[in-house]
């Protein structure tokens, strides 16, 4: 019955370091005004400029019931839109405002206040991701 000790539960230890990793990220976020899946969502836009609220999902692995308060949220801030697809009405692609490009210049010392608490090579960082990246794969498509 070791195996069902609380310091061998691998679900355990991801779950904690989540919560201290986004506990680092939070002072910061808070000077933003944002939250942690606020930031999620604001990296995405960054990257892709405008995503369906189905695409955005799939890549935050967030359902519609978990994304559409939050996108409220940062829709009433005025940092994005929703905008019924014209194409597709049943579809809703959200886009950046100004307001929501303006964050991005803050944002981008967010990953180095990570980097400043953890002492992981380049090397160990890759490492590390590669395997957290392949247990995502492996628990998605199971």
């Amino acid at each position: 019955m070791d195996e069902l000790q609380l310091d061998h539960q691998l679900c355990f230890k991801l779950y904690a370091l989540s919560r201290k990793v986004i506990a680092v990220y939070r002072p910061i976020l808070e000077a933003l005004d944002i939250t942690y899946p606020q930031y999620l969502v604001l990296l995405v836009l960054w990257e892709v400029k405008s995503i369906t609220v189905k695409e955005l999902g799939v890549r935050l692995y967030l359902d519609s019931g978990t994304l559409t308060p939050l996108l409220k949220r940062l829709e009433q801030k005025g940092i994005l839109s929703r905008q019924r697809d014209i194409e597709d009405e049943r579809s809703v692609v959200i886009t950046l405002k100004p307001a929501g490009r303006s964050l991005l210049q803050d944002a981008k010392k967010i990953p180095e206040a990570l980097g400043n608490c953890i002492s992981l090579g380049q090397s160990e960082y890759q490492q590390l991701k590669g395997r957290v990246d392949k247990l995502l794969t492996q628990l998605t498509t199971a």
